[in-house]
């Protein structure tokens, strides 16, 4: 009795650590999407603020919000890209740790430019902007090329996979059409073939004593009367 109440009594806590274990994750992951849509809205917030104010604020102001935008826009069409493709083709993971390499540049000059927007000495940010533009180009030209030569690799395999498959296709339809040039047979084979098979009726060598042979045109003979 004691051991089954020590059985019922272990099922009872693994039950209650199954699930409190799957609330905890239930929760993560709850607090993981919110936390995604959280940061999507204020990304998405950020790029508003800055296309209006590259339109509002010309200058030195203008070109810092262009530079940020272009920035944001390339690494996170490189970011999305990489992380589409690579679950297909796993040799993207080394190409994955460059461009996390280049996003700590990225990041570290998006800080510096977003703190540019805040100085009141317009002519000491314009001799700043030369050489920010010229990092910023630099980390969007990486970003650009790491993207481009995944979506022309993805491109390739798939063109090399169309372009088999076409072949299979062809052969197989060759295949299937076979039956055009062998199993029909040629005008007057089969009559020919048939008439070459027929065996005509095999006759008695030896017709028996007292027997003759009776013909289908031959009348039956009457019986003699006995009167």
């Amino acid at each position: 009795m004691e051991a089954v109440l020590v059985i019922v009594a272990l099922i009872f806590i693994a039950a209650l650590v199954l699930g409190a274990y799957a609330t905890v994750k239930a929760v993560g992951a709850a607090k993981r999407g919110v936390d995604r849509k959280v940061e999507q809205a204020r990304r998405a917030v950020e790029d508003t603020t800055l296309r209006a104010r590259t339109f509002a604020q010309p200058g030195a102001t203008s070109e810092l919000a262009q530079l940020r935008l272009k920035l944001r826009t390339s690494m996170r069409a490189t970011q999305d890209a990489l992380h589409a493709r690579v679950g297909e083709d796993p040799t993207l993971q080394e190409s994955i740790g460059l461009f996390q390499r280049l996003s700590a540049h990225g990041h570290e000059l998006d800080d510096e430019l977003k703190r540019l927007e805040r100085e009141p000495d317009k002519v000491h940010l314009a001799r700043l902007l030369p050489e920010l533009r010229a990092r910023a180009e630099q980390i969007t030209d990486s970003a650009d090329a790491l993207r481009h030569a995944a979506r022309d690799r993805a491109s390739r395999f798939s063109g090399d996979d169309l372009d088999s498959l076409s072949q299979q296709i062809d052969l197989e339809a060759g295949a299937l059409r076979h039956w055009t040039t062998e199993d029909v047979p040629r005008p007057g084979t089969e009559a020919s073939e048939t008439t070459g098979t027929v065996q005509e009726p095999t006759r008695q060598a030896i017709t028996p004593p007292g027997a003759r042979p009776v013909y289908p045109w031959q009348k039956k003979p009457r019986p003699e009367s006995t009167t």
